[in-house]
Order: structure tokens, then sequence, then C-alpha cells
């Protein structure tokens, strides 16, 4: 590597430095978007870090973060790290009970959070998180016994520190050692109560090196984040850009995704899988419903796309009346998906669950590439990920620069690398069963190799097995019914230790209300339109569509649609959109049961 760095905020420090001129940010202001260079970024976080060393946070202390994406979150971030702090991240939409177990358990000094509301739910309670001496809030004022206080006078006390302590931030950043603790991101524990994975300066220096050496970004890139910060997906981002410089337009209303594309016209976009089918479905579901001369034209471009799609990953370029073809396939259909994307996107990057392979090998057809990733918060997030010149769909790619990979007897991927968690906070023995003698991470995903690039095929935990003996992957299941149906939100394939596999089917709010209006169903809720006749038969050819090419004890025999579809807000997802398996079949046990009380399906 060119250049080599010992901490987080020593590499913040060094762009700064270096690049001080150019933008490093934009957030959202009003109706536009204000700009941030690397110089004003390099005061404000300078600012925050003097205050929390003025509120007495030590080396290795922990500073919380309560708060949905935005760019104070990022200020917050490397302000913690430059005070020789380490970040906690919390979801803000964890519960209360878990916001308090995550300070407790991570002994936090200093919380920051989004906004009042969020700061008083904690304030409220502070004796349930002891270790608490302030919270500062991004919106509003504080209190007046000082427990609250605003960031712009956090700041003020920083800049009153750094006056009365010339030359000492530079000191405190030089010291920050590589092994030092820099992130606790807490995941889902298996007792229910989260777990925090340590993470240290030296992996996010790693994956920084690491995706630089990929050569897919540089400096004129521009970015646009909106993935939860709190999860190591969005957090791998904030350090490959800190060694990159390319600048990052930052915000977290996932409202605002399609409207922020037009406006900021990023180059690349890193998203999760449910965003992308989401995006399918509305192209699809647009040209089918638009009929006729248009949708003939949709199908003939889509399958002029995919014959150049061939060639591309072939490494040839179309010729002749091919190319001649893509090119009025662009103009006609190509071109308004491009402009919707704000006409610069180079690429996408996925993670954070599996891609179908179907949607990917589909938007590279229309032109849009979609670069698969993988990894865990365990592996600082990127382990492995597609490249420009090795494109595999269906694949999460080959390893990063470093990380070793190696599939154990039982199917499981086992990471070896820099990128690998220290351990998990105060659990010495989770730790031993994620981390073997020899440093290798349990992943608990099942895959295999091909000419170098990994393929994950499901959850060693989720792998259902029926009580015939037969394993079912139950993600092929639930990808397949999200790709085929266009009403579908989210599908959970159900099954372990019963005699067949079972499917519990949400339904897209916006897709199938737009049905119903069409088809006679106009004005009645969600949960009508659900429990029609007319919805389960327009549902049931796309569970045969599932139910085709796999074999007789993967196919799904019973099957219902649920009232309400899953959302975040009522416990079903995780943040980052993934299904909460054990928290849905909790939630609907009876209707689980009732499948197999009298189960007559022959196998």
């Amino acid at each position: 590597m060119a250049e080599t760095f010992r901490s987080v905020p020593q590499m913040f420090l060094q762009r700064v430095a270096k690049t001080p001129d150019r933008e490093a940010y934009l957030y959202p202001d009003g109706a536009g978007w204000t700009p941030l260079t690397w110089r004003q970024v390099g005061e404000k976080v300078k600012a925050i870090a003097c205050g929390l060393r003025a509120l007495g946070l030590a080396n290795e202390e922990r500073g919380a973060i309560l708060s949905s994406t935005r760019l104070d979150w990022i200020l917050a971030d490397l302000g913690i790290l430059a005070a020789s702090g380490a970040t906690t991240t919390i979801y803000p939409s964890s519960t209360t009970p878990d916001c308090l177990f995550i300070l407790k358990d991570s002994d936090s000094r200093v919380l920051f959070a989004e906004n009042r509301e969020q700061a008083d739910r904690i304030s409220d309670r502070r004796a349930d998180a002891p270790g608490l001496v302030a919270i500062v809030t991004f919106e509003g004022e504080g209190t007046d016994d000082g427990f609250v206080l605003s960031l712009r006078a956090l700041m003020e006390r920083g800049r009153d520190w750094d006056s009365a302590n010339p030359g000492r931030y530079e000191e405190i950043v030089e010291a920050v050692q590589t092994d030092a603790l820099a992130t606790l991101i807490y995941t889902s524990g298996t007792t229910g109560l989260p777990k925090g994975v340590e993470l240290t300066h030296d992996c996010w220096l790693y994956e920084a090196e690491g995706i630089d050496a990929l050569k897919l970004l540089n400096e004129d890139d521009r970015q646009y984040l909106w993935l939860p910060l709190a999860h190591s997906f969005g957090k791998v981002l904030e350090a490959a850009q800190l060694r990159i410089g390319f600048s990052t337009a930052v915000d977290g209303r996932v409202e605002k995704i399609v409207e922020n594309l037009g406006q900021v016209r990023p180059t690349f976009v890193a998203a999760v899988p449910r965003i992308f089918e989401k995006i399918y479905n509305k192209i699809v579901g647009g040209a089918k419903e638009a009929g006729g001369a248009k949708w003939a034209i949709f199908s003939w471009a889509v399958g002029v796309g995919r014959e150049v799609s061939s060639l591309r990953l072939a490494g040839k370029e179309p010729a002749g009346l091919l190319a001649l073809k893509h090119k009025v396939a662009h103009k006609l259909v190509f071109s308004k998906l491009h402009a919707l994307f704000g006409g610069r996107l180079r690429f996408f990057i996925s993670g954070s669950a599996p891609l179908a392979r179907a949607l990917g090998e589909f938007f590279h057809a229309v032109g849009v590439l979609i670069a698969e990733g993988y990894g865990l918060t365990e592996t600082s997030a990127a382990s492995c990920v597609n490249t420009l010149e090795k494109l595999r769909f269906g694949t999460v790619g080959p390893p990063l620069p470093g990380t070793r990979i190696r599939i154990a007897e039982d199917g499981e991927i086992l990471i070896k690398g820099r990128g690998v968690m220290r351990g998990y906070h105060n659990l010495p023995g989770q730790t031993a069963e994620a981390l073997d003698a020899d440093g290798w991470l349990h992943t608990g995903d099942i895959g295999h190799l091909e000419d170098g690039s990994v393929k994950i095929t499901d959850r060693k935990k989720d792998l259902i097995k029926t009580s015939g003996g037969k394993y079912v992957a139950p993600q092929m299941l639930e990808r397949k019914l999200a790709i085929v149906c266009p009403y579908v939100s989210y599908a959970l394939a159900h099954g372990d230790n019963r005699n067949f596999v079972s499917m519990l089917v949400a339904l897209d709010p916006e897709a199938i209300t737009k049905w119903a209006a069409a088809h006679g169903l106009g004005g009645k809720s969600y949960a009508e339109i659900a429990a029609s006749p007319e919805v389960r038969q327009l549902v049931a050819p796309f569970i045969d569509e599932v139910n085709k090419d796999v074999a007789s004890w993967e196919q799904v025999k019973k099957w219902t649609i649920l009232p309400a579809d899953l959302t975040l807000e009522s416990g079903d997802l995780t943040p980052s959109m993934k299904l909460k398996r054990k928290a849905v079949e909790q939630k609907y046990r009876k209707v689980l049961d009732g499948f197999y009380e009298e189960a007559t399906v022959k196998l």
C-alpha cells in the first residue's frame, strides 16, 4: 500500500491534510443539499473530540450513538475516535430496554442522541445506565441540569478546551494504537439480549485498504449513503471514504431514496436486496400494466439487453445489428431507468442478505450493474465482493486481498483475516464458539467456492430439516417468490421438524392496494384485501412457480397471506430489512401450527 495508518483518526487527519478543499459530504438542507469540504469536517470533528475530552472521556472509553443515518452521526463517530474513545452503535428503532442494556453493557460514558425524544427516554431512566455522564443531542436544546446538552454546546466547550490545551488534540490522535477498540456494534444474541462485536482500528484500516486495492472506487466518485450507520455495512463505507477520498451525500430517510438519487446524482450506492426487489417489481409491474405496445417494447429491449449482458460477461462488446438494437433499446427503455438513478451511476453494491441471481442478471441486462458482496458484523462487513473485472452473478465474489476463506466439512464458511472481530464484549464463551483456536471465524453461513468466488446457499441455523430428515434452504424459496410475484413484500418458509414446508406471505401494501383498486376491491383495508379469495387466486400461480424445479420435499404444501405487512416497527425485521425468523414464527405460531394439525399432505 502507498500509505499505511496506525488508526482511523490518523487516517482521517491525513485525509483532511491531503485534500482540504475537496468536497467531503453533502447533507439535506431544506429543499437542497449543503456541501462540506474536508477542512470544514476536520474543524467540526476536532471540536467534538475536544468537547468529549472536556467531558472526561478517556482512552477506549465508549461514546454511544442513538440516531438514524445523518451527517451528525459520522461527525460524532469520528469525534469519538479522535478523542481516543470507541463508538457504541445503537439502532434508533431499538426498544428502551435494549438501549439501556447496550449502554450499561458497553459502559458508555457519553450518548449522542438524534433529538430530545431519543435523549429523554434515556435520561428519564439514567439510573439504569450509571456510566453515562452526559447526553449530547443533535437536534434541540439541553436541560437545565446540564446532563443533556446540544451538539453546538459540546463543540463550543471543545473549542475552549482546545484553546487551553494547544496541540493536545493532535497528540491524542497520534497516540491511538492499531489494536485499540474502535467500535462496538450490537447484534441479536442467542439469549435474546444484544451482543457487542468488538472491532479494532485495524479492522477498519484493513477494510479501507482492501476496498482501495480493488480499485472499484476513486476520489472522483460520489456515494449516496442511506444505510443504517449502526450496521457494519454502512460503517465500512465510512472507513473506505477516509482512505480513498470520494464525497458522500448522507440521508437515512428510506422514503427519500428515489428523490435523492435524482438530486445528488451518485456514481455508486450500497443497498440491501429488498430495495432491488422493490425497484424490479415496480419496473416490471409498471410495464405489464401498460400492456400492448409498451409491454412488447419493454420485453424486446430486455431480451436485447440479455444478449449484450452475456457478451459483456464473456469480455466482449456487441457489434453490428446487435449493437444497433441495443442503442435503440437504451433510448426507448433503459435511459429512463438510468435517469431515475441520477444518470451518473456506475454500479450498486448489494450486501447484508443474499441477492437473487435473477435480479442481478435483469439489472445487468438493462445496463445497471449490481456488484454483490458478503461479510458479517464480525468481519467488519466486507469479506468478499464481485468486481467489475470478475463478475459472477449468483456469487458474492472472491475474498478481499488479505482475507482467507475455508469451507468446513459441513459446508460452513470460515473466515480469517485482519477484518475479523476481537471477540464478543463480555462474552468469552460465545467468543470461543465463534472463533476457533486457529483464529478462524465460524460464520454460520453455508456455501462453497466456484472458480475462486464464494457462493452462499443458506444460513446454517436457518436450514430446515423436515421430520423426514430432508434439508431445505428456506431463503431459496423466499427469494424465488419475491422475484416471480410483484405483489409480495416478504415470505417466510417454515418446516423445521415438520413433515412438509409451509409459507407465510406478506403483501406489498402499495402494489396490492393498486391492484385491488383495479379489480373491484378499491376502498378496502389491507387486511380485507389480504383475506379476499381474489387475492388468494392472484398469488396461487406464483406459489406454483416457486414449486417448479425443486425437490418434492422442498415444495410449499400449505401457505397463507398475512393480515399485515412485515415491518421494522412491528418487530418483524432487522434495521437492515432482514426477517427476524424466530420473532415472525412466534407471532404467527397458531397459524403455523394450524397447517400441521390435520396434515395429510403426501410427501
